[in-house]
């Protein structure tokens, strides 16, 4: 019963845009729509009037201060000054203590790209009014992913955490944990610190419930600049995602010494709904700050691909094509490699598309081919015309058994790439 009244509250406050309501001036200052009017014009704060509201109802609510990973912040800023200071609330319902976060279950900021001065606030006119249910009754242990309070009774976990190691969690989302995503590394951190190679690894597993459905992606910029190329070529081509059962991983190799920021992106969606071409909109689960003190290997860009996960996992996913040969996405041959899948539906119009860095797209067309073996085999034949790295693009579409009545066709759709090492030596 109380955890439907603070739910009914909660909800009362969250779910009303600011942004289009309008209040009468002569509304008194402490009544439940004059805390709305001071909100909007920022006097008041959310935590305020959620408690307020609960001593109305009789119900055991508190404020918390501490520290939050809010917009503004990168993984890897230091908690030092007031910036990141923020406030919420803890209610006591079913004989124990949880978290509730009005501010952030009611809107977010979006284009927050720099850090506020000390003092400071975000500029308002970047919110968006959106209502996130993460932030009602969270468990303290996603809690503490992006909430440190000054008192650490008030973590609410067995084992309390130190300021310092709430820096180095990583920096997530409440989508992260909406999609039930989590780190199987225990030394994932918010700051990710590269190998003398300028290598490192980021691996976010998945529920298996969410595996045909889960699409990532990714950006890497520079951290101090927002810059997202290095010598003219673009910062996504130093990352290789791949897609193994349920890791998704994406290794960097950092093209120079310094930092860079990695924002990972996740949207579940059906194969029917990504088919439609229509666009997506992916939303940030976490970011890594990259860090490369020394390089000692210059590390080339990937070959310039269709974006996205590298291997054939995509391919399953989306259009039920079975590797036959090949299920990494790593491929090491010699001069001439047969890639095969088998179709598990009709499927038509395939074509493949090779790239190398340094040769044109066109002179490469005649090295790679394809053919439909028994009606539900398609093999892709390559010859490397010299040594090194090259990537290989599959396009295909359904075969649309009723196309013959509306004329209309499925479109082409990339479901796959292979990036492939060739030498005599293999």
């Amino acid at each position: 019963m109380l955890c439907k009244i603070f739910r009914t509250i909660f909800r009362w406050i969250t779910v009303k845009n600011l942004n289009t309501m309008t209040f009468d001036e002569n509304t008194g200052g402490d009544t439940p729509m004059g805390l709305l009017r001071g909100i909007k014009h920022g006097t008041e704060s959310y935590h305020v009037l959620f408690r307020r509201l609960c001593s109305y109802a009789g119900l055991h609510c508190v404020v918390i201060k501490g520290y939050s990973k809010s917009a503004g912040y990168q993984p890897g800023v230091k908690f030092e000054d007031n910036r990141f200071r923020n406030s919420w609330n803890a209610v006591y319902v079913a004989g124990a203590w949880r978290f509730v976060q009005c501010n952030w279950g009611a809107r977010h900021l979006v284009n927050a790209k720099e850090v506020p001065k000390a003092g400071n606030k975000g500029k308002s006119d970047s919110l968006r009014y959106e209502y996130d249910d993460h932030y009602f009754l969270t468990d303290p242990r996603e809690f503490i992913y992006e909430f440190f309070p000054l008192q650490p009774e008030w973590q609410l976990l067995k084992n309390p955490i130190s300021l310092q190691d709430f820096e180095e969690l990583p920096f997530v989302r409440s989508l992260f944990f909406r999609y039930g995503l989590y780190f199987p590394d225990s030394n994932t951190k918010a700051v990710m610190r590269t190998d003398s190679t300028g290598a490192a690894t980021v691996r976010i597993a998945m529920p298996a419930t969410l595996q045909s459905s889960l699409i990532f992606h990714y950006n890497l910029k520079c951290y101090e600049n927002d810059g997202d190329t290095f010598d003219g070529v673009s910062l996504k081509r130093f990352v290789m995602q791949s897609v193994i059962g349920n890791i998704v991983s994406f290794r960097v190799h950092a093209p120079s010494s310094g930092a860079f920021l990695l924002d990972i992106f996740a949207n579940s969606v059906t194969p029917k709904e990504y088919l439609t071409g229509e666009p997506m909109k992916f939303k940030s689960v976490c970011k890594f700050k990259i860090a490369c003190e020394e390089l000692q290997t210059v590390m080339v860009p990937l070959p310039d691909c269709a974006s996205g996960e590298w291997g054939p996992t995509k391919a399953t996913r989306l259009f039920g094509l079975i590797p036959i040969t090949h299920q990494d996405a790593l491929i090491f041959t010699g001069r001439e490699l047969e890639i095969q899948f088998r179709m598990s539906k009709p499927l038509t119009d395939f074509m493949a598309t090779l790239h190398k860095n340094g040769m044109e797209e066109k002179r490469l067309s005649k090295f790679v081919s394809h053919t439909i073996i028994d009606d539900d085999v398609v093999s892709f034949l390559i010859s490397f015309p010299e040594e090194g790295q090259y990537g290989l693009d599959i396009y295909t579409r359904e075969l649309d058994l009723n196309s013959s009545e509306n004329n209309e066709k499925h479109l082409l759709t990339h479901c796959c790439k292979y990036l492939i090492n060739s030498s005599k030596r293999n």
